[in-house]
């Protein structure tokens, strides 16, 4: 299943009255409280509670078309943690007294959602915070995941620096050069400035380098996603009871080239570096040498899922991978002549 086709399964979808499919990307900003007594007295369900939640519409030529801001009155953590009240402007008396219910508030969000939209957020962290949210309220079936979506952090390192590089808001705003009124931390003018950010990538990274939420996994082996990007690609597996399970699957195990997508003998055989990351290499006879990564999570629901990447690489980078190989023998090794 190809990228475009499995973003089918992520968004809604509707038509216009002219019967033309539309979509909005919506630029989303959270705010959240945690527990403000320690982790050991927070709720495991909801580490962090949203408290507020800024948004920005635009339409498939990024123009701005509206903005949505509420306030979510506290039901969890009726105290305001020190950290979030060092980067927030909002009292627990104005949460209380101008806050909704979040099961109030969720509903009206993805409701001006639209019918089908795709999120763009600055970082990873937002969407499964949302999710989790829902979850707590048991109010999954408003957004059906694993969700596409656009982080324009990354997408900014990619546009402007290295792929791996990752700025604050802050630096993003002022290196593009984007008005602001001195305010950050507040969710309706952080997302403005993300979206205004978003308008100054470029529309090919914007459609090539999506990132893919995965708090709700693939339920099903029919669901499990494979997307091809520009010089890797990334399968999510379904999940499994166990980590074993996990490595035990075909799926997961095959070694395929990324150029021609068949299988290849495996030059370097599995092995672990840390017991949640997996190495292998192949070779391929037409495509040379073929580097898969696999990483084992574990999902919302306490079972395990993988997600793997392939690429093709040089070999300077199988000699990398040789020399963790090889280190990770010896340290294994040294260790058990200890214990003996």
């Amino acid at each position: 299943m190809d990228g475009a086709v499995a973003l089918r399964c992520c968004v809604k979808k509707t038509k216009t009255e002219s019967g033309a499919a539309e979509m909005n990307y919506i630029v989303l900003d959270l705010e959240w409280n945690q527990c403000p007594y320690g982790k050991e007295k927070e709720n495991k369900k909801l580490p962090f509670e949203i408290i507020e939640i800024g948004a920005v519409k635009l339409n498939m030529e990024r123009e701005i078309t509206d903005t949505y801001h509420a306030l979510v009155k506290p039901s969890v953590y009726h105290k305001i943690h020190f950290r979030t009240r060092e980067v927030i402007r909002l009292s627990l008396k104005q949460l209380k007294d101008e806050g909704r219910k979040f099961e109030v508030v969720a509903r009206e969000f993805i409701d001006w959602c639209g019918e089908e939209f795709r999120f763009c957020t600055f970082g990873t962290l937002d969407l499964t915070e949302l999710q989790r949210n829902l979850a707590f309220y048991r109010l999954e079936e408003l957004l059906k995941g694993p969700l596409f979506y656009e982080d324009v952090q990354k997408l900014f390192a990619i546009a402007y620096e290295t792929r791996k590089d990752r700025r604050s808001l802050e630096y993003v705003v002022d290196y593009l050069g984007i008005e602001d009124n001195g305010e950050f931390h507040q969710a309706l003018d952080d997302a403005v400035y993300t979206a205004r950010a978003l308008q100054r990538i470029p529309a090919d990274i914007i459609s090539r380098d999506y990132s893919i939420d995965c708090y709700q996994t693939p339920r099903s082996k029919e669901e499990e996603i494979r997307v091809r990007y520009e010089n890797y690609e990334k399968f999510i597996s379904r999940e499994f009871a166990s980590k074993e399970a996990v490595l035990e699957d075909r799926e997961v195990r095959a070694v395929r080239c990324f150029g021609c997508g068949r299988n290849v003998k495996r030059f370097i055989p599995w092995f672990s570096d840390c017991g949640r990351n997996y190495f292998s290499i192949g070779t391929c006879e037409e495509h040379g040498y073929v580097k898969c990564k696999v990483r084992v999570r574990t999902a919302a629901d306490g079972k395990f899922y993988a997600i793997k990447t392939t690429k093709l690489v040089e070999e300077a980078e199988v000699g990398k991978i040789e020399k963790k190989q090889r280190f990770l023998k010896q340290k294994r090794k040294r260790r058990g002549q200890e214990k003996a």
